[in-house]
């Protein structure tokens, strides 16, 4: 796998994107204006057509860096990709001087995170009719 990081919001991500919460799950503010100041992290396969994507922006209203909008297209989950873009956010975060970084997971994933080292923090909030929690992981 490939990984490529812009500091612009790429077509290949906003394709994932597009393709995995609104047409998959349904949501309809799936694009906002974070896109546009996030940096955005998308993996390609070897025919380089992309298969997974996420951002990671400075959140200033919480003073953290955040990860955030991760996805994978369905014929390549299961195959550790998603984890493979978190380490690469993670090192992102910590290129840039990161100490930490937090995440607003949808309860039903919130183990995957667990996995990887993140731990669930507040209230289980709604977006768009789908409960999510705060996690958190120290880098």
């Amino acid at each position: 796998m490939k990984v490529s990081i812009y500091e612009s919001f790429p077509n290949s991500a906003k394709e994932i994107r597009e393709e995995v919460f609104i047409n998959e799950q349904g949501f309809q503010n799936e694009i906002d204006e974070i896109d546009d100041t996030a940096t955005h992290i998308v993996m390609f396969n070897e025919v380089e057509s992309p298969v997974a994507t996420c951002r990671v922006f400075w959140n200033t209203a919480i003073n953290e860096y955040t990860l955030g909008r991760l996805a994978v297209v369905k014929e390549y989950r299961g195959q550790n990709i998603g984890s493979a873009i978190v380490k690469e956010a993670e090192k992102y975060v910590q290129q840039k001087g990161g100490k930490a970084i937090v995440l607003h997971s949808q309860c039903r994933v919130a183990d995957f995170y667990s996995k990887i080292g993140y731990t669930a923090f507040g209230d289980i909030e709604n977006d768009e009719g789908c409960p999510h929690i705060w996690m958190k992981k120290t880098l």
